[in-house]
């Protein structure tokens, strides 16, 4: 037996952990929605948007790019994986286990308007607590403040229990 081999299985028993518990799948890509925002918030506010931005020292324009990609990139996750066993498919008589657009479209509608109100508090509290230390700093902690609600919302309603 090769040192890998019980490393492979600790691994795999750790994935499987994670597996049943949504929370902690929503955790996970919300962090990997945090690098998103952070990365298109440093850009935009260093130089995409620095001519706009820099008389303000607040990243307003660059936030709005950096909540916009990571709300895409964490739709995509939690449907795909966080919410899995949960995604809708076309109605019968359609093509079985397809996804329309029109389908996608209104997941993706409900998921911005659950995670609106998240989206609203960790603008206004990065703006607010910018002030006080480091823009990205303050949007970390912003970030965290509004997971729960994001949860929720999306967990009660984009992704609700399908109806027997």
């Amino acid at each position: 037996m090769s040192a890998a081999q019980p490393a492979q299985r600790a691994l795999l028993r750790a994935l499987a952990w994670i597996e049943r518990y949504r929370y902690l799948k929503f955790g996970i890509v919300g962090a990997s929605g945090t690098v998103v925002n952070l990365v298109m918030l440093h850009i935009g506010h260093e130089y995409l948007f620095q001519s706009i931005e820099a008389a303000y020292k607040k990243p307003y324009a660059s936030l709005a790019l950096a909540i916009t990609l990571a709300t895409i990139n964490n739709f995509t996750w939690n449907r795909l994986w966080t919410w899995s066993d949960r995604v809708k498919t076309m109605e019968e008589g359609e093509v079985s286990g397809h996804v329309s657009l029109r389908l996608l479209g209104t997941e993706f509608g409900q998921y911005v308007t659950a995670s609106g109100f998240g989206s609203a508090v960790q603008y206004f509290l990065t703006l607010l607590l910018s002030s006080y230390m480091d823009y990205r700093i303050a949007n970390v902690i912003a970030i965290l403040s509004a997971s729960v609600s994001n949860f929720l919302a999306n967990d009660r309603w984009t992704f609700r229990r399908k109806q027997p």
